[in-house]
C-alpha cells in the first residue's frame, strides 16, 4: 500500500429527510425518522470512506448484485468493507456527529456473495440515530480512515463532536 496518496471523494453528507406520516393521517404516525443519518462505506483494501445513500436500504452500487450469506465462512475469499452509520445532531454550539456505529461487510465479486449480519445492521443503525458511538470493533487503518473522512468532511462538526468518538478512532 505505501504512501500512496488515495483519491479522497468529495461528496457532502446527504441529509435523508423523512416524514413518516407524509401528510396523512393513519399508519406510520410515530414512525422513527431516518433524518440526518448517512451510510458511509469504508474499503478497508484501498483505505477509502465514501457515502453511499444506497446503503440505507441495502442498494449501493457494492451491494448490487450479491447474495448475502448469513455466515462468513461462504465468502471466505472476499473484500473487507465496514458499513459505518453516521447520525448527525445538533447542539447550541451547532451541529456533531451524535451517532457513529459499524457494522462489518465482506463481498467476494467473483462469486456474487457476501456476508453482513441485516438484524446487527439494523440494529447498529438504530443505535447510531440514538447517539452511540460504536466503533471498538473496526481495524485501526479503517479507524484512522473514517476519522480523517469525517474532519475532511466538515471540521467544525468533529470538533463538536463528543470525547467518546475522538477517542474511540484513536489509534
Amino acid at each position: 500500500m505505501g504512501n500512496e496518496q488515495k483519491p479522497k471523494p468529495k461528496m457532502g453528507f446527504t441529509i435523508i429527510k423523512d416524514d413518516p406520516t407524509d401528510g396523512h393521517k393513519g399508519f406510520g404516525i410515530g414512525s422513527l425518522s431516518l433524518e440526518n443519518v448517512s451510510p458511509v462505506i469504508i474499503d478497508v483494501e484501498e483505505e477509502v470512506a465514501t457515502i453511499e445513500i444506497g446503503a440505507m436500504h441495502a442498494r449501493s452500487p457494492l451491494e448490487r448484485g450479491i447474495r448475502f450469506l448469513p455466515t462468513r465462512e461462504e465468502s471466505a475469499n472476499g473484500k473487507a468493507y465496514w458499513l459505518i452509520w453516521v447520525t448527525i445532531d445538533y447542539k447550541e454550539e451547532g451541529p456533531y456527529y451524535s451517532g457513529v456505529t459499524a457494522c462489518e461487510m465482506v463481498i467476494d465479486r467473483s462469486i456474487r456473495r457476501g456476508y453482513k449480519n441485516f438484524v446487527d445492521h439494523m440494529n447498529r443503525m438504530d443505535r447510531s440515530m440514538k447517539g452511540k458511538i460504536m466503533v471498538d470493533d473496526m481495524d485501526d487503518t479503517s479507524k484512522r480512515v473514517l476519522a480523517e473522512f469525517l474532519k475532511e468532511h466538515n471540521e467544525e462538526i468533529w470538533n463538536r463532536s463528543n470525547a467518546e468518538l475522538h477517542d474511540g478512532l484513536r489509534v
